[in-house]
């Protein structure tokens, strides 16, 4: 007769049952009364100060107090194919609403959503054009000659690229989670890590551009979820089932697939000469690239930087990130990392206790 080392009963198994039974009964009673409005995103009270072609540019709500806010400006320039909602992304688990709480001053530029009409829109105009604009608006406004940046992801790429040619207007550069070197990640290299890179480099893009105008947000959606496949297409979605009757944790998981999946389509053009010119030619590093007849030679790039890396990312692994460090200009540079991953950077809760006080804190022994 055969025995089995984990017995399990009938009264259990039904205990079981009708306890997730009413989990799930509870579940749909909740999802079926939330809105749009309930999963609310970019929350932190803010003003549009300057709008230009769909780009809008916002400045937060001061929170601390006027006594402690800092002189020198700060612009978060997110990446161009995702929602800057990341850094808003909800009360509790908001970048902005920490940095304010530091005493910054914070101005973010929301690239928006492009239209057909925008498809030949290039590197040079969102660099050279909107990017500067909303410098010089912001310089103008805070009556300041220069300003700090702050990138995330991409808009690192193209914060640390605008660096380099106006040293003239920006002071300060923080970077999160940035791919420099796009290159790098092959060193380590792990199948699951730098995945993106690799696929992006295979992929024809003019072909894509050609067949969609701008890169529909659903096909990069794609690139994101094949990264780490198990997990972000089938293991998040049989953890939900832990947290249906808790409101609060549904809301939260709710406003990260809002913010995943509503993304901005990428603009065509721009897409093209960014896999072409970063990713593909690695240029920012190997050198030869140039923005609007300016060359971009990073080592010229020497203002003081704060470079900060995720340990745990897959999207851009640190070793992209990190190369920054041997090929920049600048004698006055800090690299930070945080024990998380590449979205956890800003929504995690580690992140929430130390990557704001970490920016505030360096902002204010560099004068901001």
């Amino acid at each position: 007769m055969f025995s089995f080392p984990i017995q399990i009963l009938p009264a259990d198994v039904a205990a079981e049952a009708a306890a997730l039974n009413a989990k799930l009964t509870k579940g749909v009673e909740l999802l079926n009364n939330l809105t749009d409005d309930d999963v609310d995103i970019g929350s932190t009270p803010k003003d549009v100060v300057f709008e230009q072609d769909g780009i809008r540019v916002y400045h937060y709500h001061p929170i601390a107090e006027p006594s402690k806010i800092m002189k020198t400006p700060l612009l978060i320039v997110p990446p161009l194919i995702n929602g800057y909602e990341v850094a808003d992304l909800q009360p509790d688990r908001s970048l902005v609403r920490n940095l304010l709480r530091e005493g910054i001053d914070v101005y973010l530029n929301d690239w928006g959503y492009p239209r057909q009409v925008d498809k030949h829109r290039s590197v040079d105009d969102y660099i050279n054009g909107y990017l500067d604009d909303t410098v010089d608006f912001i310089r103008q406004r805070a009556g300041v000659d220069k300003i700090a940046l702050f990138g995330i992801c991409q808009g690192g790429t193209i914060s640390t690229t605008y660096s380099t040619l106006n040293q003239d207007k920006i002071c300060l550069l923080t970077l999160t989670v940035s791919p420099i070197d796009f290159d790098a990640y092959r060193a380590n290299h792990k199948p699951h890590e730098g995945l993106m890179f690799t696929m992006g480099a295979d992929a024809d893009v003019d072909k894509m551009v050609a067949v969609h105008g701008n890169v529909p947000a659903d096909v990069l959606n794609v690139s994101f979820l094949m990264a780490s496949p198990f997990i972000l297409n089938f293991g998040k979605y049989a953890d939900v089932i832990d947290i249906l009757d808790d409101r609060s944790a549904l809301l939260n998981f709710l406003r990260m697939e809002k913010w995943l999946f509503g993304g901005p389509d990428a603009v065509g053009q721009t897409f093209r000469e960014f896999i072409r010119d970063f990713l593909k030619g690695n240029k920012l590093v190997k050198g030869g690239l140039e923005i609007g007849g300016r060359k971009v030679d990073i080592k010229e790039l020497k203002i003081p930087i704060l470079n900060i890396y995720a340990e745990k990312d897959h999207i851009v692994p640190p070793p992209c990130t990190v190369a920054l460090g041997k090929v920049v200009g600048s004698k006055d540079y800090t690299e930070f990392a945080i024990a998380t991953g590449h979205i956890g950077i800003y929504t995690g809760g580690l992140s929430q206790k130390v990557l704001a006080p970490k920016v505030g804190s360096w902002m204010r022994e560099h004068g901001a």
